[in-house]
């Protein structure tokens, strides 16, 4: 019933047919860079706030005082691979630069609505908008670059490991 071994290869399988095959290995790990960036962003701005691990996370600011937003070094790197996708010969591998992509996008998707209302709305209702703007590039990377018979395997898997087909 619960085999561990068997779902491992059914995701593998799915991924190998789906992703690999497919030729959405750069896409997906522009998904995965972007869900783990955007999942640590927020438990870094969340600690900063609570002021906890002040050894470790801070805000930052210029020497005047000017605090930086992490959108600032997320645009940096939607440019840079953004040129980086257009200006590299076809040859060479696409994957770092989809990783260098996903991280700029979820750095400047999380402060989403710093740039929609240009004021600091972070912790305020307003900043919920973030929230919803990656996940709705989430949802469309997910399902529109990878395709939905990748999630429609893993499902299938998931089901099986807990035994319900």
């Amino acid at each position: 019933m619960f085999d561990p071994g068997r779902f491992a290869d059914d995701i593998a399988n799915g991924y190998q047919r789906h992703i690999v095959e497919m030729h959405r290995q750069p896409q997906f790990l522009l998904l995965v860079s972007f869900l783990l960036t955007f999942a640590c962003v927020r438990i870094i701005t969340h600690a900063i706030r609570a002021g906890r691990w002040r050894w470790l996370f801070r805000n930052l600011s210029t020497s005047g005082g000017t605090h930086l937003h992490h959108l600032v070094p997320g645009i940096f790197l939607l440019l840079i691979s953004g040129y980086l996708g257009t200006a590299l010969p076809e040859s060479y591998a696409r994957e770092p630069v989809a990783v260098l992509f996903g991280i700029g996008a979820a750095l400047t998707l999380d402060e989403f609505a710093l740039w929609l209302h240009l004021e600091d709305v972070y912790w305020a209702r307003e900043g919920r908008e973030s929230v919803d703007a990656v996940v709705i590039a989430a949802t469309i990377v997910s399902i529109g670059f990878l395709g939905y018979q990748f999630w429609l395997d893993v499902g299938r898997a998931g089901l099986r490991f807990v035994g319900i087909t």
